[in-house]
């Protein structure tokens, strides 16, 4: 399979690398050689089974746009971006292509997520979220809090969920649910030791991804993969 990364920071980068140890063929272009999504065309693209996307949430909206006009398949790990998530869903189906989008593509998230709705049928109980990641993290509260937020409030319609975000070094991603009552504390923490599952889930995503058509956010089909 051949996969075209869009990004060269860390985590497009790792997930560069393990493209390759998992056997596939990689082409990477990084933002300034695609400005505006201009290098996605139906001739660059062709040969390309899967591209995946680790920029800006302005780059990838161009970028998906441009590559499920032509049906192409792209799996999405830039955040920020929510706010087409139905034009692009919308567009991937028109077009044939498939999208593969979510906040964050960790397998130990994804059961953090699950954990999270479980946690979240507690009566009587507080819920906030902490979520802590570097620097360089250009959107806050980060997506996968966003998500765990999403949640609790599904389970527990109108209830209010403080998320407190935090920038420091070169933290890979830390997320802890707390629920509190009058009684005791609960917590969920989610603790990320490298970018690498983050990365894996990607590919992983990809390899899953290539050859259907439509739309699904990771953690819908995440126990398929």
């Amino acid at each position: 399979m051949l996969i075209l990364i869009l990004g060269r920071g860390k985590t497009g980068s790792l997930v560069a690398q393990i493209a390759r140890e998992r056997g596939h063929g990689v082409r990477t272009l990084d933002i300034d050689e695609n400005l505006h999504a201009s290098a996605l065309t139906a001739p660059s693209l062709a040969g390309v089974d899967v591209v995946v996307d680790f920029t800006t949430p302005e780059a990838a909206v161009e970028n998906m746009r441009a590559v499920l006009s032509v049906g192409g398949h792209m799996v999405v790990g830039t955040t920020g971006w929510y706010a087409h998530v139905e034009e692009m869903k919308a567009l991937a189906i028109k077009r044939g292509g498939g999208l593969l989008y979510g906040t964050n593509f960790s397998l130990g998230v994804q059961k953090l997520f699950r954990l999270t709705a479980e946690l979240a049928r507690l009566e009587g109980y507080a819920f906030s979220i902490d979520e802590t990641h570097h620097t360089s993290k250009l959107d806050a509260p980060s997506g996968t809090a966003l998500t765990l937020k999403e949640i609790i409030q599904s389970v527990r319609p109108g209830i209010e969920v403080p998320i407190a975000s935090h920038r420091i070094g070169d933290a890979k991603g830390e997320h802890v649910v707390t629920a509190r009552s009058d009684h005791d504390t609960l917590e969920l923490r989610h603790d990320a030791q490298s970018r690498r599952g983050f990365a894996l889930g990607a590919v992983r995503g990809a390899e899953w991804l290539a050859g259907k058509s439509g739309a699904w956010e990771f953690r819908e089909i995440f126990d398929q993969i």
